[in-house]
């Protein structure tokens, strides 16, 4: 099977390549005569897949009669099929901005996109519409209205109230300092599968934003084998934003290379995609199959609960488990040709004969089973429980470990809230408290901070390296337990008993220097942040 034409037929690759062009507008913004907009990560991950191609045929932000068309009908307006309906977009792809930034703009007016990181100037949007969304349809729509729902909450409390719409010239892609061997853009991609013989070959991709273990290497080399032996993968895991609390894409990106050294020679290759996600469930599986067209793929495994976020806080699923499948099926005679779903078969592994089989292929109440979860997995990593390698390969559990450590190897803060005491007494017990922690901490670093300096972005780094910060604090702290996180925080209270001077902590017995310290000691071993001494 030949390699599919991009989704509408066309490739966008809107990064101008007339040198006259790039020049004026260049000019232009060094006069300083373009107003700029400076884009949220979100708006630049959106950019990037924008000017490389990655969302055809989009050739700019939505205007209003396509927002309204995508989220009403999962249709462009101005984009037709070779029936004449608008042609399939799932997802309302839009540059959000304040009321206030919205008033500066009129329609035509060309405008500056910045990057938020370097402050360059990518591209240049020539304005189409100015409108202010509906955003309770929107989330009812695209996301089924559940306030819970990362999207749903993104866009009441994080975007603008107003989108502008319209064309983009662009002037260069977004700069990456990391991975740039495996970042590749649809035309790139295009060229890799034929430089490797591809061209003809059936390519099924598989999308994923977490680390991959042996099943997830299992059922991809299943899913190849069953298309035939000319079959081929492109690993292709999301390193733009995904849900809060994922592991980060440095983490990731490291056990994805490890992975792919595990895969037949010639069968796998791994490139990375710069896509912001909104979980979208069911809508989501459809854009991102409509996404790995334009990146030349022709099938795409779809997963259970694809692209879901899993549950709301009443334990209730945001998407039912085959509700991408279904609406993919919707629509698979409109696709044929062009991208072929394959359902995603869960794997499960049978110790008896070490090896991984499909679940639907075997009776689990006859033949003995094994699994763990993502939840089991990410609690072995906190207490450092061995992870077996009929689970994962040891390569990739290094990487886990290296940067999940368990708690005890963990950074954290001890905040001591000296309100209630005079200055130069917090600064006695913090240094006291130093002393203490160091004859535990092992090869931990531990940091004293004085009152005086509360940095919780530095703090946070601090913690991230590892190492113990105790901070004597006054006031208002919660900035930094915002920056750290309540996991990694210890907060105490101290109180001076007049006239001589012992401690209270957390209200409890008033105690010398050296018993507080103790009593320091022992709160922190029973929260995991020092193995217990026998």
């Amino acid at each position: 099977m030949p390699i599919p034409k991009p989704h509408g037929g066309q490739l966008q690759d809107l990064v101008s390549r007339d040198e006259n062009k790039r020049d004026r507008l260049s000019q232009a913004i060094s006069r300083g005569d373009l107003p700029i907009i400076t884009l949220t990560d979100r708006q630049l991950c959106d950019l990037e897949l924008l000017l490389n191609g990655g969302f055809s045929p989009l050739s700019g932000f939505l205007n209003e009669d396509d927002y309204n068309s995508v989220v009403e009908n999962m249709r462009l307006k101005t984009v037709q099929n070779e029936d004449g309906e608008g042609l399939l977009w799932p997802m309302p792809i839009t540059l959000d901005v304040t009321k206030p930034v919205s008033q500066r703009f009129s329609i035509g007016e060309k405008i500056g996109l910045q990057d938020p990181r370097d402050r360059q100037i990518l591209a240049v949007l020539t304005v189409e519409s100015i409108y202010r969304p509906d955003k309770e349809k929107e989330a009812r729509l695209v996301f089924r209205g559940d306030p819970e729902h990362p999207a749903v909450k993104y866009l009441h409390d994080v975007a603008g109230e107003y989108y502008i719409g319209g064309s983009l010239e662009g002037l260069s892609y977004p700069k990456h300092y990391d991975y740039s061997e495996i970042r590749k853009t649809p035309s790139q991609l295009r060229q890799e599968f034929e430089t490797l013989g591809w061209g003809s070959h059936k390519i099924v991709a598989f999308q994923t934003r977490n680390p991959m273990h042996r099943a997830h290497r299992e059922l991809t080399v299943r899913a190849a084998r069953d298309l035939g032996e000319d079959s081929h993968i492109l690993i292709h895991p999301v390193v733009g934003m995904t849900k809060p609390g994922d592991i980060d894409h440095h983490t990731r990106v490291k056990v994805y290379q490890q992975i792919l050294k595990k895969y037949p020679e010639g069968l796998a290759t791994l490139a990375l995609l710069p896509l912001a996600m909104r979980m979208g469930g069911d809508r989501e599986a459809l854009w991102h199959a409509l996404i790995r067209m334009n990146y030349g793929v022709d099938h795409f495994i779809v997963g259970r609960d694809h692209a879901g976020p899993g549950k709301n806080s009443k334990g209730v699923d945001f998407y039912g488990p085959y509700d991408a499948q279904d609406l993919l099926a919707k629509f698979e005679d409109e696709l044929a040709g062009k991208i072929k779903v394959v359902p995603f078969r869960m794997v499960t592994y049978l110790p008896d004969e070490d090896r991984y089989a499909p679940i639907d292929t075997i009776d689990t109440n006859a033949v003995k089973t094994a699994n763990i979860s993502g939840t089991e997995l990410r609690q072995r990593l906190r207490d450092g429980t061995e992870i077996p390698t009929w689970f994962s390969y040891p390569e990739v559990v290094k990487i886990l470990r290296d940067t999940n450590p368990p708690r005890y190897r963990q950074g954290f803060v001890f905040l001591i809230d000296v309100t209630d005491i005079e200055e130069e007494l917090g600064a006695i017990i913090a240094s006291a408290l130093q002393s203490s922690l160091n004859e535990h901490c092992g090869a931990r670093r531990v940091t004293r901070l004085p009152i005086s300096y509360q940095d919780p972005y530095l703090i946070n780094e601090f913690v991230r390296a590892g190492s113990a910060v105790i901070v004597p604090v006054q006031g208002d702290y919660g900035s930094i337990v915002t920056a750290v996180g309540e996991f990694n925080t210890i907060q105490v209270k101290l109180k001076k008993n007049s006239p001589a001077i012992l401690y209270s902590i957390n209200n409890g017995d008033f105690e010398n220097a050296e018993e507080a310290c103790a009593t320091a000691i022992k709160l922190l071993q029973s929260k995991g942040f020092f193995v217990h001494e026998n």
